[in-house]
């Protein structure tokens, strides 16, 4: 057996000599008991620490305008920073392991947070079937994904979905990001969810629109309660 662990352990450092894994953040290869980004970027991720305060920048960009029991992100959004760059690869790259890895790192930290920790559902921000079809996954999906599995939460994905194609909102000003997305989200099943705390989760929050949208189509269904969670927060 001892034999048997050798070979295999050896098998692996030469294969990683030939095809190394590389962190998504940095591009370094990944040294044993590292996955998906190595502990040098993991120690200097822009952590908001959102989860810990509710009166947190997030939480105020919805006051107003929906009812939430809980916002927060898990890191600030730069430009030029490494959290761009593990969204865009997350996003157009096919690296849909970083969207479980972000989901498993900050479930840890909300399963034992606030309001956070009593989520029964977890309802990703849904892609519409045709942008589904292209990328080939959602990534709000595989955040999603990562943080039921360790948030003793039902990952729900047939409940919420997007009925009609919208264009990226990345480059779209403050004013176009609410006109894109007004009224474009509907119900499924909502028995699923009647009575429920749902935690809406989604890769990245800028104006709040799509969340804001989404959790009004939620709001519908009788007895629902529903935090915000989000990969990361970009001010606008």
């Amino acid at each position: 057996m001892k034999l048997i662990k050798t070979l295999i352990t050896a098998g692996d450092d030469l294969f990683c000599l030939f095809f190394p894994n590389l962190c998504a953040g940095c591009g370094r290869q990944l040294i044993r008991g590292e996955k998906v980004i190595c502990l040098h970027c993991l120690f200097h991720l822009p952590k908001t620490y959102f989860h810990h305060d509710t009166d947190n920048p997030l939480s105020r960009v919805f006051w107003g305008r929906i009812s939430l029991e809980g916002v927060a992100a898990y890191l600030y959004f730069q430009k030029g920073g490494t959290v761009q760059h593990l969204l865009h690869q997350l996003k157009y790259k096919g690296h849909k392991e970083i969207g479980l890895q972000m989901g498993k790192l900050y479930g840890n930290e909300l399963k034992n947070a606030g309001v956070f920790k009593d989520a029964e559902l977890i309802i990703p921000v849904p892609l519409h079937p045709r942008k589904f079809r292209q990328r080939g996954y959602n990534q709000s999906e595989m955040f999603a994904e990562g943080l039921a599995s360790v948030m003793q939460a039902k990952l729900e994905t047939r409940t919420l979905y997007r009925k009609t194609y919208s264009q990226t909102q990345t480059r779209k000003s403050r004013y176009n990001r609410w006109e894109n997305v007004e009224s474009i989200f509907g119900l499924k099943n909502p028995e699923r969810i009647i009575g429920k705390h749902v935690l809406l989760v989604d890769d990245v929050i800028t104006t709040g629109a799509t969340t804001e949208a989404c959790a009004h189509v939620l709001h519908q269904v009788p007895g629902v309660r529903i935090s915000v969670a989000s990969i990361a927060y970009a001010s606008f």
